[in-house]
């Protein structure tokens, strides 16, 4: 659920070169927030990445819904499901 997630925010990802220290900018228009800059475009996929998790874990963490993406969806009960049987 949140490898299938992230592939599909990534794979909206948009990129450009700004006048900066770290000239790639990346961000992911969905997903109001989730940007990043690097010195190399992977530099910058990479921190985009990073910020994407850190935005889904604060969006878990404060019960706010998050947006289906390309079919892709993670979605969170509010009853507690037991792991151990």
């Amino acid at each position: 659920m949140f490898a299938e997630y992230i592939k599909a925010a990534m794979d909206k990802a948009t990129y450009e070169i700004i006048d900066d220290p770290e000239p790639f900018y990346g961000e992911i228009p969905e997903l109001r927030g989730v940007w990043a800059t690097g010195k190399t475009l992977e530099a910058c996929r990479d921190t985009l990445m990073s910020a994407l998790e850190d935005w889904i874990a604060f969006r878990l963490r404060t019960g706010r819904s998050i947006p289906t993406i390309n079919g892709a969806s993670i979605v969170v009960s509010a009853e507690p499901v037991s792991v151990v049987e």
